[in-house]
């Protein structure tokens, strides 16, 4: 059976991160439910980039998904946070043990915001780190917590996504896809 992942995006997300999420997790056959917090399908990203969501993430928020993501970028990650209902959505999945990820500013504003990181081991862009309370920040690209996945930013989306594809997937699928993308 197929793997479901949702991303969630708004105005002011990071670009590259987004694209790239939504492209790695898909060649791996994940299905990806684009949703938008804003009032509208059509978000414009940090650097201008208009992505078209597949859906509203209100018209999703019922439905099970093996992984919930964030995206980072300013505004976007505190337009995430301060979505209520992905909130509590995002509290839900982190209760029921199943993955949950963010990268860059999204882990900081967001994850941070919602409750989820109290005692794991995390990342997030570094710049964002003195915001972090009850939580380890680890300098590192990609971090796996249990179910909880978080990366620094636009420069590890890609191996952020392939971590991703690899919880879901196995190992052999991560290989699989990166081999295909040229990634040593």
């Amino acid at each position: 059976m197929s793997k479901r992942a949702l991303i969630t995006v708004a105005d002011g997300v990071e670009d590259l991160e987004c694209v790239t999420l939504i492209d790695v997790l898909r060649r791996a056959e994940v299905e990806v439910v684009v949703a938008s917090v804003e009032g509208r399908r059509m978000v414009t990203c940090a650097r201008g980039t208009r992505l078209t969501a597949d859906t509203m993430l209100v018209d999703v928020l019922a439905q099970d998904f093996d992984l919930i993501v964030l995206p980072g970028g300013m505004p976007g990650a505190q337009r995430l946070a301060e979505h209520e209902p992905l909130a509590e959505r995002v509290r839900q999945q982190a209760r029921a043990g199943q993955l949950f990820a963010a990268i860059c500013a999204a882990p900081a504003v967001a994850l941070q915001h919602y409750g989820v990181l109290k005692q794991r081991r995390m990342t997030c862009y570094p710049a964002f780190s003195d915001r972090l309370s009850g939580c380890s920040f680890v300098d590192q690209a990609v971090v796996v917590d249990g179910n909880c996945i978080t990366s620094q930013g636009p420069g590890t989306a890609l191996e952020f996504a392939l971590t991703l594809v690899e919880q879901l997937a196995g190992k052999a699928v991560r290989r699989q896809v990166a081999q295909a993308m040229l990634v040593p």
